[in-house]
């Protein structure tokens, strides 16, 4: 499971000079991720809008009287599933309204993560956010 935390990917990308060095990174990350069960890759935790195959399961949890949502997720590729850990370790553990608050892609593009995907890849990152806090606006 990743314990990797949004702040510590950030600073790693950013001494990643090389975009082969950051999507090996990608890659690592994604390699981190928590399994979900085969049972979880179902139409309703896929994602529309990417290329690949992308699943994002989401759960509430009740942290000193909060409620807060944690995110898993896989994908069938490589480059995505680091994706998918990025914006997990973005998101996971906040607050539905903490979630609403994060400017996600301008965060993603100050990173420069999406101006070295490809259109389509750039396009299913927007999906994913746009899953994850959509989840966040219903919990």
């Amino acid at each position: 499971m990743s314990t990797t935390s949004f702040d510590e990917i950030s600073e790693n990308l950013s001494f990643l000079d090389d975009w082969e060095d950051r999507y090996r990174y990608l890659i690592e990350l994604g390699g981190t991720l928590e399994p979900i069960d085969e049972e979880e890759r179902s139409a309703a935790n896929k994602v529309s809008g990417c290329v690949s195959q992308v699943w994002l399961v989401t759960e509430s949890l009740l942290h000193e009287n909060e409620k807060l949502l944690r995110f898993r997720g896989d994908s069938d590729a490589m480059i995505v599933k680091g994706l998918v850990a990025v914006l997990i370790a973005l998101f996971s553990g906040k607050s539905a309204e903490q979630i609403a608050e994060i400017k996600a892609i301008e965060i993603l593009d100050e990173l420069g993560l999406r101006e070295h995907l490809t259109s389509q890849r750039a396009n299913g990152l927007v999906a994913m956010v746009e899953r994850i806090q959509h989840e966040a606006r219903h919990a």
